[in-house]
């Protein structure tokens, strides 16, 4: 079809057509003119302070939200000692206009002064102060992450990059791993719930035997405190608090800190971060393998130079190259004790008799019996073994036993004589 060919289509007479530039700054034009100079109260959220030094939030209410921007000069003439953040309610002043790139109205902030902690903020407030007197933030609750986990699964949204970020990462540092994906909204209404109620069943397989999970990464991307409203509820807390499994918060966000972080076992700042810090690193295993099989190989190696240079040394011994010279030094000298030893037997027993040989003559010379042999005889009561050295140990009628060198004589008492009375 040709140029001409092409159908036209005429617009109605005396139609003025505006291009989109020139309808936004009518627009624009028409907002600063009617709200020149404006007092709005809200409650500060998704606060930005880029490098430029100025600062880009929202205002909301109950019911609606107003975008803002305070350009770096105004910052410096904020009152001395506040400082914005989120939470805050402030009453601002500025005036209403048009960001035309986007075409979204925004207050542009000349004045802005404190108010007091807002609805939201004194809500969230409230609940870490509970969730900590009941012991949800304790350390010492917390459960370790294994040091090889065969198994994770990871609890997101199915659809959002997180969980592909995640997969992938696990598959960069640690394939062994095996995933699960647990799908869960992890924004808007109701996504509390479906968090807490994906944590309660992962529990329930694992309780059941259906799945083993060595940990749970609760994770999703980057996004607004409204974004992240969801890891800050009770629902969520609670359920993460009675986890058997580990679990690690991987929420996308730098600034603010949630409650499903401060209940986590481990808290990770990004979902990448999160498998950083649960599957360890391939390659640093393999390095340390590698390092740990070269120095044990080296310390082999030494060992082994070490017990054959002493081998060596006792090679070289005089007892190691001859053997029987050593057994025949110690029979030797085995001989020449034994030889001592008879000799020192010998010479003992020869002392021993000499000394016999005396007593048994001291004791002849005072034997008894040689009294006998030059002509006495010994006499006793035959009732009594003493011998008589007095007449007047007996009387008459006694019989007695008396000794001689050759036999013994029996007699009896006819009578007895005084000592010096001699008998005829």
């Amino acid at each position: 079809m040709s140029a001409d060919a092409r159908p036209s289509f005429a617009l109605p007479e005396g139609v003025t057509v505006c291009t989109v530039s020139e309808i936004t700054e009518h627009i624009r034009s028409l907002l600063e003119e009617e709200f020149l100079q404006v007092w709005v109260e809200g409650e500060i959220t998704n606060l930005a302070r880029p490098t430029s030094g100025h600062v880009y939030f929202t205002l909301r209410d109950t019911q609606a939200a107003l975008r803002c921007v305070m350009y770096r000069h105004q910052v410096l003439r904020l009152p001395k000692g506040f400082e914005p953040r989120n939470g805050l309610e402030v009453v601002a002043l500025g005036k209403v206009s048009v960001y035309a790139p986007r075409g979204e109205y925004q207050l542009l902030v000349e004045r802005l002064l404190p108010k007091g902690i807002g609805a939201a903020e004194l809500a969230l407030k409230q609940l870490r102060e509970k969730l900590f007197n009941l012991g949800y933030f304790d350390v010492k609750r917390k459960k370790r992450l294994p040091r090889f986990p065969r198994s994770a699964c990871l609890i997101a949204s199915a659809t959002g990059a997180a969980v592909r970020d995640m997969i992938e990462v696990f598959k960069q540092r640690w394939p062994a791993t095996t995933l699960y994906v647990r799908h869960s909204r992890v924004q808007g209404d109701g996504a509390a719930e479906e968090i807490a109620q994906a944590i309660h069943q992962v529990n329930r397989w694992q309780q059941a035997g259906q799945g083993l999970f060595d940990v749970i990464i609760l994770g999703r991307g980057g996004g607004s405190t409204e974004d992240l409203a969801a890891f800050n509820t009770e629902v969520v807390a609670d359920a993460i608090y009675h986890s058997r499994i580990p679990i690690v918060s991987a929420v996308g966000h730098e600034i603010d800190v949630t409650l499903a972080d401060l209940v986590a076992d481990v808290r990770a700042s990004t979902p990448s971060h999160a498998v950083e810090v649960v599957a360890p690193d391939r390659s640093e295993i393999l390095c340390d393998l590698e390092e740990w099989r070269y120095r044990l190989s080296d310390a082999i190696r030494r060992t082994i130079a070490d017990r054959w240079k002493i081998l060596q040394q006792y090679a070289h011994r005089p007892v190691m190259r001859r053997p029987t010279d050593r057994l025949h030094d110690l029979e030797r000298r085995l001989d020449e004790l034994t030889e001592r030893l008879n000799r020192s037997i010998r010479a003992n027993i020869q002392t021993r008799q000499k000394e016999f040989d005396s007593l048994a003559q001291r004791l002849e010379s005072l034997s008894p019996l040689r009294v006998l042999a030059r002509g006495y005889s010994l006499t006793r009561r035959a009732d009594r073994p003493e011998f008589l050295r007095s007449a007047q140990e007996v009387v008459p009628g006694d019989q007695l036993i008396t000794l001689l060198q050759q036999g013994s004589i029996i007699s009896r008492v006819e009578s007895i004589r005084p000592a010096g009375e001699t008998v005829s």
